[in-house]
């Protein structure tokens, strides 16, 4: 598996082998997802009910109870009481969690964004204090940033930091809000402004003298989870609790934020296997007309489209999962700039992670709103999970910084990595655009085998993309920031290259590791999805040419279009029924 750059997917041809899947899991990582799941069964499932009715006491009980078996400290090394593990295996326990509903929320806060900033930023002597604590359960980790008037837009933050007479101390005022785990946390990492402007981390202990919390927030969705505001007045934080480096608490804020949305698409990715389990039990038990509902086709097309974006999302997550396991490789933790070296790995793949966040989210949200469909009056009742997983879901859109903050963020960073040539995009759609006439547009052959025909069309997708960008940079130059729909439909088409290239690539792995027999599912997948998205990459393209041109040059631009996204579609209704059926035969998600 190479160590790529970041965006690179767009403008390489990236093979099978550069891509890690779930079906390269290590005998390591069957045995943890066992132990994570063991755990979610015996200890967590037989508490659902009193965990959704927000008992913060029994939160605690299961999280020592993890932090036993070792599943809190897949990403703190041994040193400091964790299990340090790779990435794919803190990625297996993060999904396996999901299982475990709600409790899952606190669960992989804390080993998320509530452990996180002290694994990468904090010093030893930081690191020796929590990080034990942490990884036994023993303390539970929180993170704080988001203010009344500071969501999206973090660095306009107003809690500020003063440092006390004597030196020893930043005395903290200002107010955080909606933090998950306030409830529960006992160390909070949190972020205030030195002599008004230098954005600073600080790692704040509960007990702090001026720390407190708000009462718990009703919440649409989540309910059982710990949501509060946590206050500061006058609270006195010693000057060793300053993270990282005074005035460089962005670093901070941004690579932590960038893995909270790669562990939140693991987690929209599994929660869509729970609500197919649920849809299809519901569906074969469910008699409507003499037959269950799960025989009726409109049924079976929701049962496979709900699979083919758990099959793409599960595909990206682990992709980019391989993509860390990558960069962090051959990082020295003893090295004086190993936070430095830690941020730059990290951020390197900020487009990998908004896009696993963005399309994992909406897809779960599609999902659950199917799986209430699928239930049909059952799926508005409370006694039924798909109630729940509709709220629940919906906040996924919102966590990590709103999908639209996301998008823009996306195209933002490839045009500064375009500026510098660190990725050659500008000069690739200057080649494009003469190279345009001699381009053929691709049909099927009797040579493409099982996938072929869908490696061509993402090559064109590639194509379409770059030349819609170049043209955007090129129309709008600097303004293009302020275009913010041309930027939306930008990130789109970024976003289905990188879910076909993903179901893809897997399915072609896995069609030379098995064989075609073996490997139907997931060329079906495929195909189905290639086929969907490229309609939707030729209309987000056309979206970008209309805004920007019109008459003869828009024409011209349109026909250039039309023939790059030129499709034979591939019978879908036929591939989604193979899909359903064998979800249904197995009463549960299969891939």
């Amino acid at each position: 598996m190479v160590n790529s750059k970041g965006g690179d997917f767009l403008i390489s041809d990236i093979t099978p082998a550069d891509v890690f899947t779930p079906e390269d899991f290590t005998e390591d990582h069957l045995m943890i997802m066992k132990t994570t799941q063991d755990f979610v069964r015996n200890e967590v499932a037989p508490h659902i009910s009193r965990l959704v009715q927000k008992d913060l006491p029994l939160n605690r009980e299961l999280m020592r109870k993890a932090g036993a078996l070792g599943l809190l400290g897949a990403d703190i090394d041994e040193e400091h009481g964790g299990t340090g593990l790779d990435k794919i295996a803190s990625t297996v326990i993060a999904a396996a969690s999901m299982g475990a509903d709600v409790f899952a929320v606190t669960w992989n806060c804390h080993t998320g964004i509530g452990s996180l900033p002290l694994v990468v930023f904090g010093n030893r002597a930081q690191k020796a204090t929590y990080l034990p604590g942490l990884a036994r359960g023993s303390q539970i980790g929180a993170y704080a940033l988001t203010e009344p008037s500071a969501g999206s837009d973090a660095l306009s933050i107003k809690t500020k930091a003063v440092l006390s007479p004597d030196g020893r101390h930043y005395i903290l005022n200002g107010e955080k809000q909606f933090i998950t785990n306030g409830g529960l946390a006992d160390i909070i990492f949190t972020y205030a402004k030195i002599d008004g402007d230098k954005f600073t981390a600080f790692i704040v202990e509960r007990g702090f003298p001026g720390v407190s919390t708000g009462p718990e927030e009703k919440k649409m969705g989540i309910r059982g989870s710990s949501t509060v505001s946590v206050i500061f007045q006058d609270a006195l934080v010693p000057v060793e609790n300053v993270l990282y480096e005074v005035g460089r608490g962005h670093e901070v804020a941004f690579c932590i934020l960038d893995l909270g949305r790669f562990k939140l698409a693991a987690a929209c990715a599994e929660l869509g296997k729970v609500a197919i389990q649920q849809s299809v039990a519901y569906a074969k038990q469910r008699v409507q007309f003499g037959k269950p509902i799960s025989q009726f086709g409109l049924i079976q097309q929701k049962l496979a489209d709900m699979a083919i974006k758990t099959y793409i999302g599960d595909s990206m997550v682990y992709r980019a999962a391989g993509l860390l396991d990558g960069a962090f490789a051959g990082v020295d933790k003893d090295l004086p700039d190993y936070s430095k070296q830690m941020s730059r790995r990290i951020s390197e793949f900020t487009v990998e992670y908004s896009i696993g966040k963005i399309f994992c989210s909406e897809a779960l949200n599609a999902i659950a709103d199917e799986e209430v469909q699928i239930h049909g009056g059952y799926g508005y009742i409370e006694d039924y999970p798909a109630e729940r997983m509709y709220r629940d879901s919906r906040l996924n859109r919102i966590f990590e910084g709103t999908n639209e903050i996301n998008r823009l963020l996306m195209v933002s960073w490839l045009l500064r990595k375009a500026a510098k040539n660190e990725l050659p995009l500008f000069p690739m759609a200057q080649q494009l655009i003469a190279d345009l006439l001699s381009i053929p547009p691709v049909s099927p052959s009797l040579e493409d085998g099982s996938l072929g025909y869908q490696k061509r069309l993402l090559d064109m997708a590639k194509k379409i993309f770059i030349l819609v960008f170049g043209g955007a940079a090129q129309k709008y130059e600097r303004a293009i920031e302020n275009e913010e729909e041309v930027l939306g439909y930008l990130s789109n088409i970024m976003i289905e290259i990188f879910a076909m290239e993903s179901g893809l690539l897997r399915a072609m792995k896995s069609l030379a590791a098995v064989g075609e027999e073996k490997a139907a599912l997931k060329i079906d997948m495929a195909r189905v999805y290639v086929n969907d998205a490229m309609r939707r990459v030729e209309e987000n393209a056309l979206q970008v040419l209309t805004a920007m041109e019109t008459g003869d040059v828009l024409a011209i631009q349109l026909a250039a279009l039309r023939k790059l996204a030129r499709l034979t579609p591939v019978n879908t209704v036929a591939a989604r029924r193979r899909i359903a059926a064998a979800i249904i035969e197995a009463e549960k998600y299969v891939c």
